[in-house]
């Protein structure tokens, strides 16, 4: 049995080889997500008076970060021409949208249940990543073995 720290007791997902794209720049992101989902969730279950605070900041540091990872992510697409890049852009925008709508509702103290939130939050981030991002994933390998892409061009 491994070694468990008490961050991996409080966390709502792990890393696993099935978010893994083989992209190194979308990989790297993909983990920066799982952290920041993490951090997300301890804020949750944070016994500190300053839970809200911490929340928030949390939430902020995720909106922003998931802003930055499909930007580039988008960009990556569009370099490669990667054929389904409007659907996986729409993907990525109703995702978006519907953290900002939550984090709006929160900071305007509607109803909220931060531990739902970020258990919606991970299923859906993390199936999209699952699902969809490896579908361009598919592709881009594809590509790469054709010769018609390179490692340097997904950087």
């Amino acid at each position: 049995m491994e070694n468990l720290t008490e961050n991996d007791i409080y966390e709502i997902v792990q890393w696993e080889a099935k978010y893994a794209t083989g992209i190194e720049l979308i990989d790297i992101q993909h983990k920066k997500l799982v952290d920041l989902t993490n951090e997300l969730y301890r804020a949750c279950l944070s016994r500190d008076a300053s839970v809200e605070t911490v929340f928030k900041e949390a939430m902020s540091r995720m909106v922003e970060y998931v802003r930055y990872h499909f930007s580039a992510e988008q960009d990556l697409l569009q370099r490669i021409d990667y054929p389904e890049f409007h659907d996986h852009k729409k993907q990525h925008d109703t995702l978006v949208m519907q953290i900002l709508n939550a984090a709006k509702g929160y900071n305007e103290g509607k109803k909220f249940v931060p531990n739902n939130f970020v258990r919606t939050l991970k299923d859906w981030v993390f199936g999209h990543i699952a699902v969809s991002d490896k579908i361009y994933s598919g592709y881009v390998h594809e590509q790469m073995k054709k010769g018609l892409l390179t490692k340097e061009q997904l950087t």
